[in-house]
């Protein structure tokens, strides 16, 4: 849940670092960019709070997996600024349900077709992990924009 609360703050922070300048600026060779990452962000925070609210009143919930590589065809003529409120604004949401939920997340349970059976709090670990590997790319970028 730490990971979960205190990334809107470090993407924010990044993203300051990083400048309307250095959105367009990858971690790596064929690798996505700040924007591209930011937009792949809000799109992922969307179906998570899916699965989240589907768990919560579906049990087992079979999670439905999306193609983000076809998902981020249009990422590139969309704001990445945007695209940062839309993750802020929906995980602090998704954080008022879980709070709201309590002790709920570990006796729930979802499938994923990729994964096999979890629980929600493993579900959220996922999404943490998630979280920390694309704060690791943003801060990169950031890193070298100073």
């Amino acid at each position: 849940m730490d990971v979960l609360t205190t990334t809107p703050l470090t993407l924010a922070s990044a993203v300051e670092k990083i400048g309307d300048a250095g959105m367009g600026r990858s971690y790596g060779p064929g690798k996505w960019t700040a924007a591209q990452i930011l937009c792949h962000l809000a799109d992922c925070e969307i179906a998570f709070g899916f699965r989240i609210r589907q768990a919560f009143v579906q049990d087992p919930h079979m999670v439905q997996p999306f193609n983000q590589e076809a998902w981020a065809t249009s990422y590139g003529e969309l704001d990445p600024h945007m695209a940062l409120g839309t993750f802020i604004g929906l995980r602090n949401w998704n954080l008022a349900l879980l709070k709201a939920r309590g002790g709920d997340i570990s006796s729930r349970k979802v499938s994923h077709p990729e994964r096999g059976d979890m629980t929600l709090a493993a579900m959220l670990e996922l999404i943490a992990g998630h979280d920390m590997n694309h704060r690791k790319q943003l801060e990169t970028i950031a890193a070298v924009a100073a």
